[in-house]
C-alpha cells in the first residue's frame, strides 16, 4: 500500500512538472506506456514503420498540450485519444493497408519472375515480443497479443477509420462508448452505430478460434515441430515434406508480390518452382503478430553469406499451416530485430 502511494505521488509530481514545461518529467510520465500505445498506433495503420511516426506525431503533441490536461480522466486515456486522433489523421493522409488477396482472386500455377507493386501500401508485420498476456484492461474483450493477430489487423483495414478507432478503444482497450464519443468529437449514438458496423465486418473477416488458443493447444514441443518441420523441408528441397504440414484449403501470400495462392495444389506447384529452386536457405524460428514465424534468409554470393529475404508468418489450424504469409523485404527484420544475415 506505501509503495502504491509513493507511485502515485511520484506521479502527480511528475504531471505537475510536466504541465510547467519540465520535459524530463513528461517522458517519465509517458515512457512506460510507449509499447502499448505504440500496438494501437499498429493496429489502427497496419504498420510498423506507420505506428513509429504516428507515436511521435502524437508524443509532440501531448508535449504542446500537457498544459492544458485537466485530468477528467486518467493520463493513459488522455494519451491513448491523442494517439487516435494522430492514427485517424495518418488513415486519412494514405488509407488502408493492403494484403495481396485484397487486390484479386488467387493463381492456379506459379508465377515465375511476379514483379512487385510499388504503388500499394502494403500491411506488415509487427514484434510481439514486449506484448503482454491477457486483456489491457478489465472491460477489454480481446487480449493483447489476440489483437495484432494477422487476420484482426488485416480485418481493421477494411474498415472507415472512425470504426476502426471505435472498436479498438471499445474491445481493446475497454473504452466506454461516452468516453470514445469525446474522443471522436461525435455522439454516444454515432460511436454505437460504428461498433455495430464493425463488429459485423471483423466477424466475417475473423476466424472464430485465435492463434493464441491455438498454439496454447498445440503445446510448445509440438509447435517446435512444426515451425523446425517448415524450415527445415525448405532448407531440404524437401516439397513434400512441407506440404504434408499445410491444410487442403492453405494459403501463401508474399507482400509486395501481388500474385498468391490457395489450396495444395496451387501451393505445392508454387513452392517446387519457386522458393526450392531459388538456392540454399537458412531460418531462424522467432514470432510477429502473435503467430509463429521464420526469418527466411537466402545465400548470397556477393556477400558470401545468407541474407534477410524475408519473414514468414504462420497461421495455424490444428496441427497444421493454414497461411503462410511470407513478408518479403531486409526491413521487416530490423523491425523483429532479427539478424541482416547469417553464417
Amino acid at each position: 500500500m506505501t509503495e502504491n502511494i509513493a507511485v502515485t505521488d511520484q506521479a502527480e509530481l511528475d504531471l505537475a512538472r510536466a504541465r510547467a514545461g519540465d520535459g524530463s518529467a513528461f517522458t517519465h510520465l509517458v515512457e512506460p506506456l510507449r509499447g502499448e500505445l505504440h500496438a494501437h498506433c499498429y493496429r489502427m495503420l497496419g504498420s510498423s514503420h506507420d505506428a513509429d511516426d504516428a507515436l511521435q506525431d502524437a508524443l509532440v503533441r501531448a508535449w504542446r498540450g500537457i498544459a492544458r490536461f485537466e485530468a477528467r480522466s486518467s493520463l493513459r486515456k488522455w494519451l491513448y485519444t491523442v494517439a487516435t486522433n494522430a492514427c485517424l489523421d495518418a488513415i486519412a493522409r494514405r488509407g488502408r493497408r493492403e494484403l495481396p488477396m485484397d487486390l484479386g482472386p488467387s493463381s492456379e500455377r506459379a508465377v515465375a519472375g511476379d514483379t512487385p507493386l510499388t504503388d500499394v501500401a502494403w500491411l506488415g508485420p509487427y514484434p510481439d515480443a514486449a506484448l503482454a498476456a491477457g486483456p489491457p484492461a478489465p472491460e477489454a474483450r480481446y487480449e493483447q497479443r489476440e489483437a495484432v493477430e494477422l487476420a484482426f489487423v488485416a480485418a481493421l483495414q477494411h474498415l472507415p477509420g472512425n470504426q476502426r478507432a471505435a472498436l479498438l478503444l471499445f474491445e481493446v482497450l475497454g473504452f466506454s462508448a461516452a468516453e470514445i464519443a469525446d474522443t471522436m468529437k461525435t455522439s454516444t449514438a454515432s460511436v454505437n452505430s460504428a461498433l455495430q458496423r464493425a463488429r459485423k465486418i471483423v466477424a466475417e473477416k475473423v476466424p472464430p478460434r485465435t492463434q493464441q488458443r491455438a498454439v496454447a493447444d498445440l503445446g510448445d514441443a509440438r509447435l517446435r515441430e512444426i515451425v523446425t518441420g517448415f524450415s527445415g523441408a525448405l532448407e531440404r528441397g524437401d516439397t513434400a515434406a512441407l506440404v504434408a504440414l499445410l491444410t487442403e484449403d492453405v494459403t501463401w501470400s508474399m507482400p509486395p508480390l501481388p500474385h498468391w495462392y490457395r489450396g495444395r495444389a496451387a501451393v505445392t506447384d508454387f513452392v517446387s518452382i519457386v522458393p526450392m529452386t531459388c538456392g540454399s536457405w537458412r531460418h531462424v524460428a522467432t514470432s510477429a503478430n502473435g503467430q509463429p514465424a521464420i526469418g527466411c534468409y537466402l545465400w548470397d554470393d556477393t556477400a558470401a553469406r545468407h541474407v534477410a529475404f524475408s519473414v514468414d508468418v504462420l497461421t495455424l489450424r490444428g496441427d497444421r499451416v493454414a497461411e503462410v504469409t511470407s513478408f518479403i523485404g531486409a526491413e521487416h527484420f530490423a523491425v523483429l530485430g532479427l539478424p541482416a544475415a547469417v553464417d
